[in-house]
């Protein structure tokens, strides 16, 4: 499996105002598979997206990429992950 996620959880905000964006998410893809994340406006793909990225860090679960955790990468170890294994299309606002 190229990459796996299990039990990915990521919340925002502190108290009452914590808001809890991803739920224990589960995903494995291929290499060369191609997937596709869809769902309203606010329900977590940016940020699912990002922690692939390893932009962001989970608060819990396991992100691999070629059996690699990315918890356990140091920042070079994570920039030469995104430059081997990730692109990005930003979508732009007018």
């Amino acid at each position: 499996m190229f990459l796996e996620i299990s039990k990915i959880c990521k919340s925002f905000g502190t108290g009452e105002n914590r808001a809890q964006v991803l739920r224990e998410i589960d995903l494995e893809v291929e290499r060369g598979e191609i997937c596709v994340l869809l769902g309203p406006s606010g329900s977590g793909k940016s940020t699912l997206l990002n922690i692939i990225g390893g932009i962001d860090s989970a608060d819990s679960g396991v992100l691999s990429i070629n059996g690699e955790r990315t918890a356990d990468m140091d920042e070079k170890k994570l920039t030469l992950y995104r430059r081997k294994h990730l692109g990005y299309i930003f979508q732009m606002c007018s």
